[in-house]
């Protein structure tokens, strides 16, 4: 495995405070939505969205471009490690 294909987990404090850009500008956004669950270590997952963002290098890939490709995707079938962009 290269450097850039090793697992790097997420800071808690970051996981804290990201939200899920979908999530967030929803009409019935609850009292604290976008909430992120971290999966594999390499996949930041939001319940109430279902959009999926990869984690490369230790860096969350937030766009929601990136959610979108992989929203339909269960969370069992996610790749580890995500693939390049």
């Amino acid at each position: 495995m290269t450097e850039s294909n090793v697992a790097t987990p997420i800071n808690p404090l970051l996981l804290e405070i990201l939200r899920c850009p979908v999530a967030v500008r929803a009409a019935n956004a609850g009292a604290d939505p976008g909430r992120l669950r971290l999966v594999g270590d390499q996949w930041l997952v939001c319940d109430e969205s279902g959009m999926k963002y990869p984690i490369r290098n230790g860096i969350p890939i937030m766009l929601i471009e990136e959610g979108e490709k992989w929203r339909d995707t269960a969370e069992s079938d996610l790749p580890l490690p995500p693939p390049a962009a």
